[in-house]
This record gives C-alpha cells, structure tokens and sequence, in this order.
C-alpha cells in the first residue's frame, strides 16, 4: 500500500472515531436503558465498531511514515485499546461471562469472525525490541549459571566406565535380537509367497528383465522432462512465452508484503531521526534569531503595566509569583482596574479587617449548608430514581482525554491539509516552528520574570525614599 491509501485508511477510522464520539457524548443526555438485552446489544455493538477502528488504526500507526501523524494515531490508538478493554469489562458484568457471542451483530455489519480478531500490536515488540533482547541475555545467563550449579551438585553421581559398558552391551544385544526375529519373520513371509505362487501356476520374471524395464520408463521421464524444460527456455528466449512465475503464487506476494512493510518501517526509522534532529535545531535557530525580540517585547509590556498600575493606584504593584503564572497572569484578557481590584483584595485578606468581611463570611458559610444540604437531598432522590430507572452508558476518561482531542485535532488540521508536495511524508516544519516557539517563549518569560522582579523592586525603593 502507498502514503495515500493508509492515509484513506486513517480518515476512514477517525470517521468512524466520529460515529462512536456521538454515540459516547450525544449533545442530549439519554434516557436510562430499562431493557436489560438492549443495553447488552448496545455495549457489544460499540465493542465490535471499537475493534474494527483498532485494527485500522493498528495498521496505519505500523505503516505510516510521517513522524508527526504517528504520535497523534498513537494517542487514538492508546485511547481505542483502552475503551476496548473497559467495554469488555462492562459485558462481563452485565452478561456475567467472559465469553460472548456477536452472531447477530456481525450479520448487521456484515463483517465475518474473523474481524473480531484483536491482534497485538507489532509497535509492542518493535519498540522495545532493545528491553526484549536485554531481558533475554540475562535469562540466557541465569539459566546458564543454573546449569553449572546442577551439574557440580550432580558430579557425586556420576556413572562408572563399567557400569555404562554392560549397560550399552545389554541394549546391543536387545538390538540384535530385534533385527534377526525381523530378518527370520521377512524370510518366512518370502517362502509362503513363493509357496502360493509355485501352487497358482504364476511364472516368475528374472530380475534382470524387471530391472531393465523400470530403467527404460525412468529414462524415458527424465529426457521428457528436460525436452520440456529446454523447450520452455528456448520459447522464453525468443519472447514466445511469458516467464515462469514462483510455485505458489500466495508465498510469493505475502513475501513481497512482507519486505514492502519492512521497508516502511526502515523509513519510519529515518523520517524519525530526521524529526528529532529538527527539533533541536530548529529550537536553537528561533531562540538565537527570535529570543531577543521576545525578550525585549516582553519586558517593554511589563514595563507599561507598571506605569498604568502607578497612574491608577499612585503606587506600583505587586508582581504575580510564580505559582500563581507569573507574567501569564498580568496579561490575562483584564483592564487594570480589575488587576487592581484583585490586588487590593488581596491585601485586605492579609491584613485580617473584621466587620462585614465576617458577616459575608458568615453568611456565606450558612448559604453553602443550605445549599449543600438541598443538594444532597436531591442527590440522594436522583440516586434512588436512577436505580428504578435503569441502566446508563458510564463516562470514559479514555474518550474525555484521548480519544476526544485527538479527533479535533485531526478535524480542525489533518484532514483538510494538502499533501501533494509532501510526496516522502517528512515532517512538518511550520508545526515543528509553533511547538518549539511556544516553548522558547515560556523559557524567556521566567527569565524575564525574574529580572523584572529584581527591577520592581529597586522602582518600589526608589518611590518610598522619593
């Protein structure tokens, strides 16, 4: 298969992905399943659709040589495996088997048993091909070392010359009488067929003769088999005939499947060293050519809130720790009268005033229990109606965090993206540029914190002795 047909094979999962994220996360809450057979359908229909979008996404993670298509099939494909395992548990405790049956779900899909194979993954092995090869020469050595300690335990018993002499003379002897009682047996079965024959009249051929007539057929094959083979050369030579093809033509193509994946995943192997190479250079290339712009815009930015800060407040402000986000949090979408009422909050929480701050406490506190008390008694009354009611679809952290995402992601970039120069499935430089901007941008910023910090400081001291 080429680029483009496990690129077809990606978006034909992630649709499919799409279908299952409706039924997962529907935009109206479903009503509770009463009907305990339907709820079993559905949970084993999602688990079938689920497989199929594995083995899918199994195959183009194998196969695929873009470096940065990979990682996100990975997150899918980690997200698919997971929810196939908690759709599995789920039927174990619905039917109460481990074993299930999906005669009827695979004639509705028109799929076969054999679709409901869940292979492992070959990135299992693959990947860690280095931790398998380690682990099984210190196994080799353990067992190795086991066997030297059995054999000096085992030196006190070891057999004699003589002892080993009578016993191999005794299984000789058993040997030879086996062989004579079935050269005595041949014999005799060789004079009752003479006997017969002598008695039925048959004459008896020399074996000269018979000798001389099964040498002629035999001749007679071996120069009609080379006759035929010369002649299919000599046809072939002269462009008469089309060249033989291999024996077993099935062999034959899943070997060069076979060495076609392996070359694949050679290339993986490149396009990946390639790829982590550019993210280092390219790092180093923005933060060299970019940095001191980032850095200059960014101080000059923090320079003009403390001036608004000054002119709203006539006294500057203090600067966000770096727990709290640091600069992140000055340029949050806020005007400086909002800062500057968060600020000021939090120094009256420092200072401790009393009075109305306790009675809104107080207040508040009282409104919480009310609350929290009406809401446990209708939590406890929707718990009690969801038993009667019946069963519904439990929430997956593997769809929320995975598999979710990644489907957006793909939609809003990859599957709207045009490939047509990118005919060797390199990486993308302008994604490569945005992730490593991103990160060069936080690394300045805490410097940047820590020397407007360090400036803030001698701004306040310069104003108090003012």
């Amino acid at each position: 298969m080429s680029h483009i047909s496990y690129n077809k094979q990606w978006q034909d999962a992630q649709i499919a992905m799409v279908d299952m994220l409706a039924i997962e996360t529907p935009e109206q809450p479903r009503p509770p399943e009463t009907d305990t057979n339907a709820a079993f359908q559905l949970v084993a229909t999602m688990f079938v659709k689920y497989v199929q979008i594995f083995r899918k996404l199994e195959q183009c993670y194998d196969q695929i040589v873009h470096p940065q298509k990979r990682r996100l099939i990975r997150t899918v494909l980690d997200g698919c495996m997971g929810r196939v395992l908690e759709l599995k548990h789920e039927m174990i405790s619905m039917d109460f088997s481990e074993y299930h049956y999906f005669d009827d779900i695979l004639a509705d899909l028109k799929l076969t048993p054999n679709d409901l194979e869940i292979p492992i993954p070959n990135y299992f092995v693959l990947e860690r091909a280095q931790a398998i090869e380690k682990r099984e020469r210190l196994l080799g050595q353990i067992l190795a070392r086991m066997t030297l300690d059995n054999e000096n335990q085992e030196t006190s018993g070891i057999m004699t010359m003589d002892d080993a002499i009578r016993i191999i003379q005794s299984h000789e002897r058993a040997r030879q009488g086996r062989l004579r009682a079935k050269q005595i047996g041949e014999l005799r079965l060789n004079d009752q067929r003479a006997r017969q024959r002598a008695n039925m009249g048959e004459s008896k051929m020399d074996k000269i003769i018979a000798a001389t007539i099964i040498q002629k057929y035999y001749r007679r094959y071996v120069v009609q088999r080379e006759v035929k083979k010369f002649r299919e050369e000599e046809y072939m030579f002269l462009g008469m005939a089309m060249p033989t093809f291999h024996k077993d033509p099935l062999k034959r193509l899943l070997a060069d499947v076979r060495a076609h994946e392996d070359e694949r995943r050679k290339r993986q192997e490149k396009h990946e060293i390639t790829y982590q190479q550019a993210l280092i250079a390219t790092r180093e290339k923005i933060k060299q050519t970019e940095g001191p712009d980032m850095k200059e815009r960014l101080q000059e930015q923090i320079r003009q809130w403390f001036i608004e800060c000054r002119n709203v407040s006539q006294k500057f402000p203090d600067f966000p720790d770096e727990d709290d986000g640091g600069s992140n949090k000055i340029f949050e979408k806020k005007t400086v009268e909002e800062l500057q009422e968060e600020l000021d909050a939090k120094l009256e929480s420092k200072g401790g005033k009393g009075g109305k701050g306790d009675k809104k406490g107080k207040k508040g506190k009282k409104g919480k229990k009310e609350k929290k008390g009406k809401k446990g008694k209708k939590g406890k009354k929707k718990k009690k109606g969801d038993d009667e009611e019946g069963w519904t679809l439990p929430e997956s952290q593997f769809v929320t965090e995975m598999i979710k995402p990644s489907t957006q992601t793909y939609q809003s970039f990859w599957e709207t993206r045009d490939e047509a120069h990118n005919f060797e499935q390199n990486h993308d430089n302008e994604i490569v540029k945005e992730e490593k901007r991103t990160e060069v941008v936080e690394e300045i910023r805490i410097e940047v914190d820590a020397l407007m910090r360090e400036e803030l400081k001698n701004l306040k001291a310069v104003s108090n002795e003012t």
